[in-house]
């Protein structure tokens, strides 16, 4: 394991104290500083955790926040469950994908772009929804989808989503 996890990992087990309740906490801020977890992340938070690797993955491979795999400089999360779906979900999934020219789930060859879906991001009132990084949008529409990536790609990113 090279310097900088066994750093990361450190700093982040001190910060929750070894505390196994904190097990997700510590997979969240290890996947924000990390970009994502390996192997050897979750071999490390389970030897200091005294839990099962098995446990400790599955808990990491739960969570839409936490990614188990490299993603790209930007991270849209889209809302898949049933309000956002009735309010034009589909319309909005289609969108994203022809725009990006990947299906959900992959990363564009140039690394910018990640799409993923999510389960309630919690604005079921302005469906559909999806995430860019941690700006929230509701109320898309095809034309608002086209426009917000567009500021992301003008400008690298935006302040504040549009709820």
């Amino acid at each position: 394991m090279d310097e900088l996890l066994t750093q990361q990992i450190d700093e982040v087990i001190h910060r929750y104290g070894a505390n196994q309740e904190a097990l997700v906490e510590i997979l969240r801020d290890l996947n924000q500083s990390a970009g994502h977890l390996t192997r050897d992340h979750l071999d490390s938070v389970a030897l200091r955790l005294g839990l099962p690797h098995s446990q400790v993955y599955s808990v990491a491979s739960f969570y839409s926040m936490i990614s188990l795999k490299p993603l790209g400089k930007h991270v849209i999360r889209f809302c898949e469950d049933a309000p956002c779906h009735v309010a034009g979900g589909r319309q909005i999934w289609d969108t994203l994908e022809r725009e990006l020219g990947i299906p959900f789930g992959e990363t564009t060859p140039d690394g910018e772009w990640s799409l993923l879906t999510t389960s309630c991001i919690g604005a079921c009132a302005v469906g559909p929804v999806m995430m860019v990084d941690d700006e929230i949008y509701g109320n898309l529409t095809p034309e608002k989808v086209g426009e917000i990536l567009a500021r992301y790609r003008d400008y690298g990113e935006t302040e504040g989503g549009i709820v």
